[in-house]
């Protein structure tokens, strides 16, 4: 049993423990960890260094260790004031236990990477963190000079403001004008779908209607879809108050999470919008998400993310951007779309497939760097062979980037482990070597 004047206590059986304390208000998050021997006062030795300094912990986690070398893994976020603090904390540690890393910082401290959710709860903080649109509109938005429709981006951001992991996501009673809209775009693009889009979401679709609700009568709930989704390929849905960074909204594929709105664009231009909307992540994005192998492609994309550089970042984005968002793909011979941002754009998607965009094979080497304009048609597509082999693509990219460790996802716990020691790579070759066996016993039973 550690004990801790800081009226911590945490159990010594074996199961995650975590304990949340008030935040500082300064910006730079940053997470340590530290491993230790259970003994009396071995914690609150290593506390009374935060003590010292007048550092205020956000969080205290622990977890049995991996390492046979040590009993417990702490892991300890703080709001640094500067790479200085950084760097003195951990020298304070080391006093009394070798084994200090830096997990993620905002700040530039020697040897940090950026900082990371490491657990589904982590996302919670993503959650006023966005970009742009949301509750304000910029000048050029149709919706701009409409006080009921800004009342009611209003009344939906704000619910999205305050989900949080575990509760279930809110349902929004849209408005007979709201309805009326979706229709209008649901009935012009499923019309488009047989011809353009890709096997996975033409199949994927009819299950939507099935489970979800999907008409051109009601916008779906993103409750019902998300459960779907869960059951289907692990994916989860977060409502969102609008664009995230491109960090944050990689970051949260690696949990199978997808970030999405629920307001819907202005009645005056069903057909167009200057942002994502409910008809472009529900129409666009939902049915890729349905299917395993795009699953499994997106979360690679995710697990990249993590930790990596700025400059990573933005080649992963530009992947994104090329991929999830505006990919084409070859099946059967034929070129079909699988990029939500042409699922959900008539004109785009008819465009797509005409002679005047140059398709190139992808390659993400090549298509991190590709520029691209965000106000105008694409002048060049980036063609798949296969999710599969896009996924494989990506795993090999990100093996290549600035990232001193390698991560995987525990679907059991919903966090990220880190595979930076010989103890936690061994312990996931076991559990390599254990399916292999399943396997293995599967496919004699077969035989």
């Amino acid at each position: 049993m550690f004990n801790s004047s800081f009226s911590l206590s945490l159990p010594s059986y074996h199961s995650e423990q975590e304990t949340e304390m008030s935040p500082t208000r300064d910006s730079h998050k940053t997470t340590l960890s530290f491993s230790l021997i259970d003994g009396i006062g071995e914690l609150q030795t290593c506390l009374s260094e935060f003590k010292a300094m007048n550092i205020s912990l956000t969080r205290i986690e622990s977890r049995p260790c991996q390492d046979k070398k040590c009993d417990y893994e702490f892991f300890v976020d703080f709001d640094a004031k500067d790479k200085n603090q950084v760097s003195r904390i951990i020298e304070g540690l080391k006093k009394h236990t070798k084994d200090v890393a830096i997990i993620g910082s905002d700040v530039n401290a020697v040897g940090s990477v950026p900082w990371f959710p490491r657990k589904m709860t982590d996302l919670d903080t993503f959650a006023e963190k966005v970009l742009e649109m949301g509750e304000e509109l910029s000048s050029d938005h149709p919706g701009a000079k409409d006080p009921v429709y800004r009342a009611r981006r209003n009344e939906i951001t704000c619910l999205a403001k305050t989900h949080r992991t575990g509760k279930p996501l809110p349902r929004i009673n849209y408005t007979e004008q709201e309805n009326t809209t979706w229709g209008k775009v649901y009935r012009s693009l499923t019309a488009m779908y047989p011809t353009y889009a890709c096997r996975e979401h033409v199949n994927s679709f009819p299950l939507l209607v099935q489970h979800c609700g999907y008409s051109d009568k009601n916008i779906p709930q993103l409750e019902d879809i998300s459960q779907f989704l869960k059951n289907i390929t692990g994916f989860t849905i977060r409502p969102v108050m609008g664009l995230l960074s491109s960090r944050d909204f990689l970051n949260a594929f690696a949990f199978r999470v997808f970030h999405s709105t629920q307001y819907i664009r202005h009645h005056s231009k069903p057909f167009y919008t200057p942002e994502p909307d409910v008809c472009h992540e529900l129409l666009g994005h939902v049915p890729l998400l349905a299917d395993p192998d795009f699953a499994d492609f997106a979360q690679e994309l995710g697990l990249a993310s993590l930790g990596a550089t700025d400059d990573d970042i933005s080649k992963l984005a530009t992947i994104f951007w090329f991929t999830v968002e505006f990919g084409l793909c070859r099946q059967n011979g034929e070129i079909k779309a699988f990029g939500a941002g042409l699922l959900s754009s008539f004109g785009e998607l008819e465009y797509s497939f005409s002679s005047k965009p140059q398709l190139l094979p992808f390659d993400p080497a090549k298509t991190a760097v590709q520029t691209y304009p965000i106000t105008e048609f694409q002048p060049i597509y980036f063609v798949a062979e296969s999710f599969k082999d896009a996924q494989e693509k990506v795993r090999d990219f990100a093996s290549r980037m600035n990232r001193p460790f390698s991560v995987r996802y525990n679907a059991m716990t919903e966090t990220i482990e880190i595979l930076d020691n010989k103890d936690k790579i061994l312990r996931f070759a076991k559990s390599i070597r254990d399916d292999i066996k399943t396997l293995t016993n599967a496919l004699d039973n077969l035989s």
